[in-house]
C-alpha cells in the first residue's frame, strides 16, 4: 500500500464499499492521519505482542490493539482498490 496513491478525496466506483470504509480513508488520507498512522503502527504493530515473563494475557491485549490497526490499514485498501 502506497501513500503516494491516495487522492484527498477519493473517487469511489464500487458501491460495496462501506461508509465506514469512506470515512478511514478519508481522515487517514491527509498528512495528519497518515503520521497518526504510522505512529499508531510503531506503538502497536512494529512491536512484539508477546514478551518473555509478561502476564500471558498481555499478549491477548497486544494482539486486540494490533487488530484494530490491521482493520484501519484493510479499510484503506479497500478504497484504494476500488477507486476509479
Amino acid at each position: 500500500m502506497s501513500w503516494d496513491s491516495l487522492k484527498e478525496e477519493p473517487e469511489i466506483n464500487n458501491q460495496a464499499l462501506s461508509d465506514d470504509d469512506l470515512l478511514v480513508a478519508k481522515v487517514f488520507v491527509t498528512k495528519d492521519g497518515h503520521d497518526l498512522l504510522k505512529l499508531l503502527k510503531t506503538r502497536t504493530l512494529d512491536q512484539p505482542t508477546f514478551v518473555p515473563g509478561e502476564e500471558p494475557s498481555y499478549g491477548y491485549f497486544r494482539e486486540g490493539q494490533n487488530s484494530i490497526i490491521r482493520e484501519i490499514l484493510h479499510k484503506i485498501q479497500r478504497v484504494q482498490n476500488n477507486k476509479t
